[in-house]
């Protein structure tokens, strides 16, 4: 069978396609499950790799995901995350180079993007922050963001460029089933006022030293008032480890806990009365949800929170002296369920373009704008 044949075979029956799909961190899981099923629902075969960071292990055997992990995170030195993105790029061409993906797809992974351009495989890379660090020459195929966020400051240029409706959060929100006993195994009271932390992302190349500043103040705040309870949730071990160590009273007395088990992240959402987190994807899902919520971010800030600052539904907090000043801990009141059921637009148009590009090498053009 010729090559030419081979590819009429592949666009005519998808589940002789393959779509490899690499979770980098732990908001590509939430992110590619309803996609992942969908694209299953097409009948493709999903070829899911994963890098042992940021909880990414924990959260894929918590959601049962077939998956096969490869590599980890290398710190905070510049060096070594270079050297570390690049051994995992081998390691997983060292996979693909017999699989043979039709696609690869990712929230901005280095090393898949890497991977396939060594091998020659089509590219889809999503990103919802534009002030991402670029891979130098090396290009996606395509590249997809959200339509709030303008395609000109991407960090990617010379390559199409494609948007979806809404924010990433809302691929997946839809997909949310409310958990009745969450606060129950936490052991947090329906009287307690229940706030959520996610400490800065300290590891991260954007990472600014004035959100730890941030950090230790709503800590301190929030150890203050008998009714508060706060649900820490560390990004990793060696962070729950000095968390453990600096917080020892707050956690012995009750006030702070530290899940020793994965819990989802939606549900830790949407029991809490408030949100305060150095991290965007926490922030963006609780705005998403119409959770009250605080951002010690200190970044560059990108469009997505622009949009959700203007449309008021994240607050960020400059200073330490905003923390006492601008957050209200009061209980809220919650929906029966806080989305509407069904495929989100997101969802939808993100698929769309999947399918589109492995049967016929380009985008699904008529659901999204091509800049």
């Amino acid at each position: 069978m010729s090559s030419n044949q081979l590819a009429a075979l592949r666009r005519a029956s998808p589940d002789r396609c393959k779509v490899w799909i690499d979770l980098d961190n732990s908001p590509h899981v939430p992110f590619f499950l309803p996609i992942i099923e969908e694209l299953k629902k097409r009948g493709y075969q999903v070829i899911i790799t994963a890098r042992d960071a940021y909880q990414v292990r924990e959260l894929v055997d918590f959601h049962h995901l077939d998956c096969k992990v490869i590599g980890r995170h290398y710190g905070k030195n510049k060096l070594l995350k270079v050297l570390g993105t690049c051994l995992r790029m081998a390691q997983l061409a060292m996979q693909m180079i017999w699989t043979r993906p039709d696609i690869g797809v990712s929230h901005g992974s280095r090393s898949q993007l890497l991977t396939c351009f060594l091998l020659r495989i089509p590219n889809l890379t999503m990103i919802d922050y534009e002030f991402v660090a670029a891979t130098g020459f090396i290009k996606p195929t395509w590249l997809m963001l959200p339509e709030v966020v303008p395609a000109l400051s991407a960090a990617f240029t010379n390559c199409p460029v494609l948007k979806y409706p809404g924010i990433k959060e809302d691929v997946y929100l839809s997909r949310f089933h409310p958990d009745p006993h969450l606060r129950e195994r936490l052991g947090v009271s329906p009287e307690d006022l229940l706030v959520l932390v996610r400490p800065p992302a300290t590891e991260a190349h954007y990472h600014n030293p004035e959100s730890d500043l941030l950090f230790e103040e709503v800590l301190a705040y929030l150890s203050e008032d008998s009714k508060v309870k706060t649900v820490i949730l560390p990004r990793n071990e060696r962070q729950a480890v000095t968390l453990r160590h600096s917080c020892k009273e707050s956690i012995a007395s009750g006030k702070f806990i530290i899940p020793k088990q994965v819990e989802d992240g939606l549900n830790l959402i949407w029991n809490a009365d408030l949100v305060i987190s150095g991290g965007g994807t926490m922030n963006r899902e609780a705005a998403a949800m119409h959770v009250p919520v605080y951002s010690i971010f200190r970044g560059k800030i990108g469009a997505v929170d622009h949009h959700l600052v203007q449309d008021g539904r994240l607050v960020l907090l400059g200073a330490p002296a905003d923390v006492r000043s601008t957050i209200t801990l009061a209980r809220r009141q919650r929906d029966t369920h806080p989305s509407a059921a069904g495929a989100s637009p997101a969802l939808i148009t993100i698929v769309e373009n999947i399918d589109s590009m492995v049967r016929f090498n380009k985008p699904y053009a008529t659901a999204v704008r091509s800049e």
